[in-house]
């Protein structure tokens, strides 16, 4: 199981890094997509930015539940996008990776209770 789990952890760190960076990087698919849903240029760097640090606190015990909540917030956000832009094939790809990260929550949770 805890192979799994690491796998698990190793997936939805690249994928919010990767999901973080073309936002940051003002990517003209990005910056159309969510530019129809009000986002300005800087509220999408910052977007990316939150995505992306989220991201690189996952890998890390101690700061691994603050980056999967971080990082299930800006999913639940992009989640509502794409559902309003009727997008279902990624919009369900997005559900399934929030839940992972309430998972990696739930375990990271678990285990700093542990240690109490």
């Amino acid at each position: 199981m805890k192979v799994a789990y690491t796998i698990v952890l190793i997936i939805l760190t690249l994928l919010a890094i990767s999901s973080g960076i073309p936002k940051v990087l003002l990517v003209p698919r990005d910056v159309e997509f969510f530019g129809q849903y009000g986002f300005s240029n800087i509220a999408l760097m910052i977007f990316g930015a939150v995505q992306l640090i989220g991201g690189i606190l996952l890998p890390f015990r101690k700061t691994r539940f603050v980056g999967a909540a971080i990082v299930a917030s800006t999913f639940l956000v992009s989640l509502v996008l794409l559902l309003m832009d009727g997008n279902l094939v990624v919009s369900m790809i997005t559900i399934a990776m929030t839940l992972l990260l309430g998972v990696v929550m739930k375990q990271s949770w678990r285990a700093d209770a542990a240690k109490l």
